[in-house]
């Protein structure tokens, strides 16, 4: 039998096609998920995904900046007792890649731990002081208009 034969097949081309007894009959549809591409690369799309994902650099604040800013934690801190409602924007730290992102939230004022740096909200969300750029609140007018 050479390889051009065209009767190479003739013994088995007319025999019936064997059905397993122990096997149900497999759809196309399943019998093409068979032959579906698999992630020979496991992570590699999200390897590509991570790395195309955009962060911002945190901008350090000028020193005028900072100093208001302080002022506005002093202030806050003494009308702590209200629960003052406060709108701040922040620096959050990317955990895995250089950067972040800016984010404003708007919470109610539980601490401000100046040893710590860090302001507490009532539900005992955590914002570290150095990284808050912006606060705004209706008891900050005052100190505002003084």
């Amino acid at each position: 039998m050479t390889i051009k034969d065209p009767h190479r097949y003739d013994d088995i081309i007319d025999k019936p096609r064997h059905v397993s007894r122990n096997r149900k009959h497999m759809s196309n549809y399943e019998r093409a998920a068979q032959f579906a591409p698999f992630a020979a690369l496991t992570g590699y799309s999200e390897s590509i995904s991570e790395a195309g994902r955009l962060t911002d650099d945190f901008t350090e604040l000028s020193e005028q900046s900072n100093n208001e800013l302080n002022l506005k934690f002093l202030y806050i801190n003494e009308h702590i007792k209200d629960k003052p409602e406060l709108t701040v924007r922040y620096f959050v730290p990317d955990m895995n890649k250089d950067g972040g992102s800016y984010k404003e939230e708007t919470i109610n004022a539980y601490r401000i731990d100046m040893f710590d740096r860090v302001l507490i909200s009532t539900k005992k969300k955590r914002i570290d002081l150095d990284y808050i750029v912006e606060i705004h609140s209706d008891i900050l007018e005052e100190l505002e208009n003084m």
